[in-house]
């Protein structure tokens, strides 16, 4: 995609999210950082003097010159934007670009100390409503909505768990799994992991969407439509239910882990896409590596954490041997003051008693694997 900022002046970009976030300050350019970081379905834009040279890595884009050239190209490719700029100068900017409630994306505007998040236009059936809330909670911050009703009170398919970080597998179903949502049709939701307070609103689900303990219960109901939350992936026979349907990723996935010094980044990533690969485990549901502190500094560590956006979380010796693991041993504490290293680390950030995964060893990694229970 090309957007069109200015006679003689492009910026070039990938477009990878449905909604895009745009700062204009220092500011709001951290909290943009944080919030594009925390919210994966969207694409940052903002001024090319606050360059951080990590923009290519994280897909960032950098434009320069007034942001009002920039808002005719996201309006036509963004269902929903998301600025951090003064209200009044929003409103200002997007009056030419008003067309029609049915088609205008949402916008929603943040102050700039990210304490408010106001929605601005297409509140409900450009959904600024719902964006409004799932960004406040992700920055902690309070939403401000000024309809009179609020909407249908349902589930917001594309930010179902947005959250907590939740991730579509493919985007394909989206629009016709919402029709189905929004038209009051049979929908079953499937939860095997991830936060189970999805639901915030004051009153029970409706009727019309039903929380089934298993994917073959809820083909055996055969609703018109499915929201599918889990970490795994599905066998052949549970495909079916994403003929309209989502499969939603939480952030479940612990990776604890060991290494050589100077392990490289690609032996670490083989050796976690070999181990998930055996687990039948998506690598989107993966949250945080975890360690002992003395690998803070581990490169392959900390490379591997930046591409994939994932916690890297060290322990002390002493911490990890609070634990209670299965295989403590001698040659490890020589070398660390710790029993364990990949086993204990794993169990103290997932809070699970039991891995899935208990110490592999692969040439200069040493891996266990945990989910978090919730």
């Amino acid at each position: 995609m090309t957007l069109v900022l200015e006679e003689g002046k492009q910026v070039k970009l990938e477009k990878n999210g449905t909604y895009a976030i745009v700062a204009i300050t220092k500011h709001g350019v951290e909290l943009a950082r944080n919030l594009h970081k925390k919210f994966p379905q969207t694409d940052l834009f903002y001024m090319s003097k606050f360059e951080r040279e990590d923009e290519q890595r994280r897909n960032i884009s950098l434009f320069e010159g007034n942001v009002r050239l920039l808002l005719p190209s996201l309006f036509q490719e963004y269902k929903g934007i998301i600025m951090i700029v003064s209200l009044g100068a929003v409103v200002r900017m997007i009056a030419p670009l008003l067309k029609d409630k049915k088609t205008d994306p949402a916008v929603v505007v943040i102050d700039d100390k990210g304490e408010h998040v106001i929605s601005v236009l297409s509140g409900h059936l450009g959904g600024a409503n719902e964006l409004t809330k799932e960004v406040a909670e992700l920055l902690g911050a309070t939403p401000v909505i000024t309809t009179a009703s609020d909407v249908q009170k349902t589930i917001p398919v594309d930010l179902f768990g947005s959250r907590f970080g939740w991730t579509w597998e493919s985007a394909e179903k989206l629009t016709p799994v919402s029709a189905s949502v929004v038209n009051e049709e049979q929908v079953a939701v499937i939860q095997e992991s991830g936060e189970r307070d999805w639901w915030h609103y004051d009153r029970p689900l409706p009727d019309t969407i039903k929380v089934y303990p298993s994917i073959e219960d809820a083909l055996h109901a055969k609703p018109n439509a499915a929201l599918v939350v889990t970490h795994r992936n599905l066998k052949e026979a549970e495909q079916a239910i994403l003929e309209n349907g989502v499969l939603y990723r939480p952030k479940v996935i612990v990776l604890g882990m060991g290494c050589n010094r100077g392990t490289s980044m690609e032996e670490i990533e083989q050796v976690i896409y070999s181990t998930l690969e055996e687990l039948k485990f998506s690598i989107k549901s993966v949250k945080a590596i975890c360690s002992i502190d003395l690998k803070k500094d581990e490169k392959g560590f900390l490379a591997i954490s930046e591409k994939y956006n994932w916690d890297f979380i060290c322990y002390s010796a002493d911490e990890l041997n609070r634990m209670s693991i299965d295989d403590p041993s001698e040659t490890v504490f020589k070398f660390t003051g710790a029993y364990g290293v990949s086993e204990p680390a794993a169990k103290l950030f997932s809070g699970a008693d039991t891995l899935s995964l208990v110490k592999k060893k692969s040439g200069n990694v040493t891996i266990s694997v945990a989910v978090i229970p919730y």
